[in-house]
């Protein structure tokens, strides 16, 4: 086995032979082509502190309750999702209207093909991003099995070490195969997974990644599945969402009242970190690599994508349970609040929260169907919204 240890995460597109969807190889120095190396592993450093927990007892009924729902609702990406479906075909004007560049003159300088080719790229950069956070996750997860101080918290760790390694197994498929590209890692996201990985707490961890990396990914993966038209990353999205919903849930209710034991000051300090992670993770959304690749002019097709109605919306939405889950644990001080106010997405605080557990929803059983026959209506609705503000701007 050849593996190569590297200070610093690769920045080539990885491109793989055979997909569904092939396309023109990108320019060779952009690729991360096999001839490199056969495994790349990048190096992090942590003074992590680990925990036996000699008590056996499980404290806390709601947790034990998740845990066994991880057991019970496990899903195989070989079997449970038919690969094999034929690609649809894409909407490139619908895709342009959604993003904004409609009448962007970079793009409507390209040829059809090349429009093609331009959205395989941003889809193949979107999930790209869920593949890379899933591996952290699913690095957290690990060390929240060593960390966590109590039992019941390190069965569920467990479970959700699991369930991690699933995701990216899914995700890494779909990009090799139905895809046959990927992008590396957004900096910007990389920057939090390296925090959280590095930091010494173990409540730390549970909020940069139970609270908001997976509350974000929530709303992300909510988002794909009602937008895209591949039937099979509807059912992609649809099985890692069921998971990604009791990771929240349980991060909520073990944090709620760990938090309000700590001295202000240090509540203070996490509060911080969750807001600058939110600041960082709105940044990560838009594939300034993308635009890179494509010749563009990077900071003006940021702006111009990020003025469209779909991405600003969709940027705030992301926020509506990562909000009301930091005011619910108690990460939602008067000295960070307006911060948050600044942001635009304070406005979400009082929504429901993940501490108020349904169990309904959480106990539902597996039926990717029903992510087949699920209307889209966050994507009607946000072509309704724009028709109204374009009618507006005319009449105006």
């Amino acid at each position: 086995m050849k593996i190569e240890w590297t200070e610093e995460a690769p920045r080539k597109i990885q491109t793989f032979a055979g997909a569904d969807r092939p396309c023109e190889n990108p320019d060779l120095e952009e690729l991360l082509t096999d001839g490199d190396v056969d495994h790349i592993a990048e190096i992090f450093q942590t003074p992590l502190t680990g925990s036996y927990n000699w008590n056996y007892s499980v404290q806390d009924d709601r947790i034990k309750k998740l845990y066994d729902l991880g057991k019970q609702l496990n899903w195989d990406p070989e079997m449970d999702i038919d690969w094999d479906r034929p690609w649809p075909e894409l909407d490139s004007a619908s895709q342009a209207e959604m993003m904004n560049l409609s009448d962007y003159p970079p793009y409507l300088a390209l040829s059809e093909e090349r429009k093609e080719e331009f959205w395989l790229h941003m889809n193949a950069w979107s999930l790209s991003q869920f593949l890379h956070g899933e591996q952290g996750a699913l690095l957290v997860a690990s060390q929240l099995c060593s960390c966590a101080p109590t039992l019941n918290a390190k069965l569920y760790a467990g479970s959700q070490t699991f369930d991690e390694a699933r995701h990216v197994e899914v995700f890494n498929k779909y990009l090799q195969q139905r895809l046959g590209m990927m992008y590396p890692i957004n900096t910007h996201l990389k920057s939090i997974l390296d925090k959280i990985l590095t930091d010494e707490r173990w409540d730390m961890k549970f909020i940069g990644m139970q609270i908001v990396i997976e509350g974000l990914a929530l709303s992300a993966f909510n988002t794909t599945r009602e937008t895209t038209p591949d039937p099979v990353l509807k059912d992609v999205v649809y099985l890692v969402t069921r998971d990604e919903a009791r990771h929240v849930t349980f991060g909520v209710n073990y944090l709620e009242d760990f938090v309000k034991s700590l001295p202000q000051e240090e509540k203070e300090a996490r509060a911080q970190f969750a807001y600058e992670a939110c600041v960082i993770s709105r940044e990560r959304l838009v594939a300034t690599d993308v635009f890179a690749y494509f010749g563009w002019d990077v900071e003006e097709a940021r702006e111009r994508v990020l003025d469209g109605f779909v991405m600003a919306t969709f940027r705030n939405l992301l926020f509506q349970r990562v909000v009301p889950n930091l005011k619910r644990i108690g990460l939602m001080t008067d000295a960070i609040r307006p911060k948050f106010e600044s942001l635009g997405i304070l406005e979400y605080e009082n929504l429901a929260t993940d501490g108020d557990i349904n169990w309904a929803a959480l106990e539902r059983p597996l039926d990717t169907e029903e992510a087949q026959s699920y209307e889209q209506s966050m994507l009607e609705e946000f072509a309704k919204e724009h028709e109204r503000m374009e009618a507006g701007s005319s009449a105006a």
